[in-house]
């Protein structure tokens, strides 16, 4: 049996399914797994609850918080750093070299990668750079300048935004000039209507190895709580062109969402560059990237394939921890 890996995840939250992901990865490879979370405030997060250990870390956006990550790191001897959130992909990738110095890998994609992926508009211009279909998007203040060029109804989203939070959606010019929103922070978008699916990407240091679409059946709070996967040869075609432009610049999980039309037409309008909070259902149905996480970790061949089962279906529900004599 090898020796133990140990995985930080960091911002971890209510990601309890992706903590079990991981668990019944390292079962099935024969290694004992020590489970680190770290949180703003691991009392109220319920996944810091269930794993081995956990910590508070500053925001992401503060100084301290890669010192104070690193600290961890080297003191519990994480193997592998799973970063759960937008905010702080940037600033984790750009220290990458420092955590590797200290034995831990972060799955995480270059830091020009995760940049496109964290901001809308440059996602559109990557994308039809490399000639894949995105709904019309640029700077709110193009839309009010001529607003007449414009299909409506529109979605106003912040730039860098994720989770669905500050949307828009406007139906008229008017109904845009009523939202009053800041021009340097958000972008119009036309909206587009129609079946909305989750793609979610398995990359190796080299190449892109597994691509799952799965339909958002529903959604709550821009996480789908319904989903079923399904093998759709256009979002899978559209999978590969994005992962021969990203190849070698992409690692580990990544996810983008994209809208089928009723005419057929498929437009992607959004990439993340880390787990999406749909992955448990393609893990489920076959595509284990974090078993494949876990082999590149320990040098072992990566088994990533494509082989994972359609029609499968996640419906999603609310659970609770109780823990008795708590002061907050």
């Amino acid at each position: 049996m090898a020796n133990q890996v140990t995985v930080l995840f960091s911002s971890v939250g209510r990601r309890v399914a992706l903590v079990e992901c991981f668990r019944r990865a390292a079962q099935e490879l024969g290694v004992p797994l020590k489970t680190v979370g770290v949180d703003l405030n691991p009392s109220l997060s319920a996944a810091c609850q269930l794993v081995d250990a956990s910590f508070s870390v500053p925001r992401s956006t503060d100084p301290e918080f890669i010192s104070s990550l690193l600290k961890i790191c080297d003191a519990e001897r994480v193997n592998l750093l799973v970063p759960t959130i937008d905010t702080e992909l940037e600033v984790l990738a750009e220290n990458r070299e420092k955590f590797y110095a200290i034995g831990t890998q972060i799955a995480v994609s270059c830091p020009e990668t995760v940049r496109m992926a964290r901001n809308k508009l440059v996602t559109h211009g990557f994308l039809s750079k490399i000639g894949i279909v995105s709904p019309r998007t640029a700077k709110l203040s193009k839309l009010l300048e001529r607003p007449e060029s414009w299909r409506f109804p529109v979605i106003l989203k912040p730039v860098d935004g994720s989770s669905s939070i500050g949307l828009h959606v406007c139906r008229s010019i008017e109904a845009v000039r009523r939202a009053e929103l800041p021009l340097d922070s958000y972008i119009a978008q036309e909206l587009w209507v129609g079946k909305e699916y989750t793609v979610n990407l398995f990359f190796d240091p080299t190449s892109l190895r597994c691509a799952v679409p799965h339909l958002r059946c529903e959604t709550r709070a821009g996480e789908v709580s319904k989903g079923v996967t399904q093998r759709l040869a256009p979002l899978l075609g559209i999978a590969q062109r994005l992962g021969e432009a990203l190849k070698s610049k992409a690692f580990g999980a990544l996810c983008f969402q994209a809208i089928l039309q009723p005419d057929g037409q498929i437009g992607l309008f959004e990439i993340n560059a880390r787990f999406g909070g749909g992955y448990p259902l393609a893990d489920h149905a076959g595509a284990t990237f974090a078993k494949w996480l876990l082999e590149i970790v320990l040098g072992r061949p990566c088994s990533g394939h494509e082989n994972w089962r359609e029609n499968v279906l996640m419906l999603r529900y609310d659970a609770a921890t109780f823990h008795e004599e708590v002061c907050l």
